[in-house]
């Protein structure tokens, strides 16, 4: 179980992500403080009602993706993925505030989404201080008490499918990964990355003129 937290400022547009699969890809298997059998625009509106009581915040929601192994798919249903979701965002401090479960169907592994309100039913912002650690440390504890194996690594994510950012993180990951075995220090590290970027960037030289 692995958990990647994304901080937004738009409610509508997070649950029209979460919400807009195709019909029966997507689940909502928990509603706290917010209605569940309306539009995704009416949802957004409850949880947006609620954070304007901090109009100071500029980032309210905090969405959540928990994923889980393929190993563990059969073991994961509905209820248990809610309740490992429940127990989430209880040790994460968010049990006092709207949030929506969400399930996808359609994916490689088992993976729920939870949009998060920040602003809590007593008006309060809910800290987001050492949030990657703490989930961290929160995953690897439920991971552990339900027998559950780590969510899928980096070495099985699938990198034809990766866009901007996150297809640049896994490149720099895979360019360590090759170089980092034959590399005693830091120096030789750091030349070795250089010379894979290097490679890389000159895969293709522009063909000589020469006689035309």
């Amino acid at each position: 179980m692995i958990a990647k937290i994304i901080k937004g400022t738009s409610f509508s547009g997070v649950l029209a992500y979460i919400l807009g699969k195709q019909e029966g890809k997507a689940r909502v298997l928990y509603a706290e403080g917010v209605r569940r059998n309306v539009s995704p625009n009416e949802i957004a509106n409850d949880f947006a009602l609620q954070a304007s009581m901090r109009p100071n915040v500029k980032k309210p929601i905090c969405h959540t993706i928990l994923s889980f192994s393929t190993e563990d798919t059969k073991r994961l249903n509905n209820l248990t993925m809610n309740n490992l979701a429940l127990q989430y965002l209880q040790k994460m401090g968010y049990e006092d505030t709207q949030y929506l479960i969400v399930r996808y169907l359609d994916g490689e592994h088992p993976h729920v989404h939870i949009c998060i309100n920040r602003i809590d039913n007593n008006k309060k912002t809910i800290s987001n201080s050492n949030e990657k650690h703490r989930s961290t440390k929160v995953c690897k504890e439920l991971t552990e008490a339900n027998q559950l194996k780590w969510g899928e690594g980096k070495e099985t994510v699938k990198r034809n499918r990766l866009r901007g950012n996150d297809r640049l993180r896994y490149e720099i990951f895979d360019t360590i990964k090759a170089v980092l075995p034959r590399c005693q220090n830091w120096d030789e590290l750091s030349s070795a990355l250089r010379r894979q970027v290097y490679e890389r960037t000159n895969e293709h030289p522009p063909r000589s003129t020469r006689g035309n």
